[in-house]
């Protein structure tokens, strides 16, 4: 019993070594600088179907008889690059050496390119392609830039080399971690015309730089020259300043003491003023009394001696229209009671005088040796006829008909022409 225990035992143990063996033959470590490839079964990556898987540092363990492991290496290979007769975009060509630090990239997808080229290749193989590569690339961007801009700007190169040769590396799958520019030179001596028209440069801005520095001397100097002209002519402003404050301040005082005096004529004036006003006052009162006693008084008794005489005047012709009314209605009433012919008679005759009077005032001084009234009462007018002919005769010729009928009926006596006024037949006589 206890044999079959101990051969058991030592079943198990040499089972378990064997086991730890085959564990240990099948797990492969991966260092932090290289990857690991297992060949054999496939893979999805970014959509695509891939051979292989990765283990970037750590441990996995490979599948016997299928899988088969590859280690690529991810250190860094330093590169020397040497170009020689590389056109630059003047004509000129150029050499140019540098150095370019280049590894395997170790992130998918680029690293799917790196193990379809290089896996199973050795490093140097790698960096010969990786040479090659930025070689060409470098006299690419050499033609794009002036030896001016290769010369003077290496920062510039490099960025432009980066830019160009990235996109290349990747699809190589490696990476460029770094790339300087070491020597530029030529061949026909252009650079170093280049460099002695900078020296002949600096040297002109150096003399540029020392001309102005002496101008800048003359300047402060002038400035300071100036500023000490500005301090003297500031100084003699104030002196001027205070001299006419101080005659300022004299002339106010002047001018106080003329206002002053001014002021008291001037008081002095409108006391007489209003004096001489009271006076004026004064006497105009005794003006106006004067006045009232010389003009108004007497004109006051002369008007109302007027009213007196108007009002007198005034009450004669109100009593002689009275008067003149009362004939008038009596008048009336008589000529109411004896008719109206005897009426107009009795006007007539009334009349009469008064305008036989305003008739002879019209004719002035004028003699007047004969007038004949011609009625149509009795005779009729025939008598009228006569008597209007035989005038008419009479003044027109000169022949007085009346006269000659007298002479040739024998009335020798009768005077040739009537001394007074005569009344025709029938005409009446007031």
């Amino acid at each position: 019993m206890t044999t079959i225990i101990l051969v058991m035992l030592g079943v198990l143990a040499a089972g378990a070594v064997t086991a730890v063996l085959v564990v240990r033959a099948l797990t492969e470590i991966c260092q932090p600088n290289e990857v690991l490839v297992f060949s054999g079964n496939t893979r999805t990556v970014s959509g695509r179907r891939v051979p292989y898987r990765l283990v970037h540092g750590g441990r996995a363990m490979r599948v016997p008889l299928i899988e088969k492991v590859d280690r690529l290496n991810l250190t860094n290979m330093v590169i020397d690059l040497s170009v020689k007769g590389a056109y630059s975009k003047g004509g000129i060509a150029l050499n140019v050496q540098g150095v370019a630090n280049v590894k395997i990239a170790s992130e998918e997808p680029t690293i799917g390119n790196a193990i379809e080229r290089f896996l199973g290749v050795g490093r140097d193989a790698v960096a010969r392609v990786a040479k090659e590569t930025l070689e060409g690339n470098l006299r690419g961007v050499l033609a794009t830039l002036t030896p001016e801009e290769v010369n003077q700007d290496r920062i510039k190169f490099a960025e432009s080399l980066l830019a160009e040769a990235d996109h290349d590396l990747r699809r190589l799958g490696l990476v460029l971690d770094m790339l300087k520019i070491q020597h530029v030179s030529d061949d026909v001596g252009y650079l170093d015309s280049l460099g002695r028209r900078q020296s002949a440069e600096l040297q002109m801005r150096s003399r540029i730089a020392e001309a102005n520095n002496q101008a800048l001397a003359r300047i402060r100097a002038a400035e300071n020259l100036e500023t000490q002209e500005k301090t003297q002519v500031e100084a003699a402003m104030k002196v001027a300043d205070a001299e006419a404050d101080r005659r300022m301040r004299e002339a106010r005082t002047r001018q106080a003491a003329v206002v002053a005096e001014a002021r008291a004529g001037v008081t002095a004036a409108v006391a007489r003023a209003e004096a001489e006003v009271a006076v004026q006052t004064a006497r105009l009162e005794q003006v106006r009394l004067r006045l009232v006693a010389d003009v108004v008084r007497p004109a006051e008794a002369r008007r109302d001696r007027l009213v007196a005489e108007a009002r007198g005047a005034a009450s004669r012709l109100v009593e002689e229209g009275r008067a003149t009314a009362e004939g008038v209605r009596r008048m009336a009433a008589t000529c109411k009671a004896v008719g109206a012919a005897e009426a107009r008679r009795i006007v007539l005759g009334q009349k009469l005088p008064g305008l036989v009077g305003a008739m002879l005032d019209t004719v002035g001084a004028v003699r007047v040796d004969r007038m004949t009234v011609v009625g149509e009462a009795g005779a009729g007018k025939l008598a009228a006829a006569t008597a209007a002919t035989t005038e008419q005769v009479r003044q027109g010729l000169g022949l007085d008909l009346g006269g000659l009928a007298q002479r040739l009926l024998g009335h020798a006596g009768a005077p040739p022409a009537l001394a007074g006024p005569r009344l025709a037949p029938g005409a009446a006589r007031d």
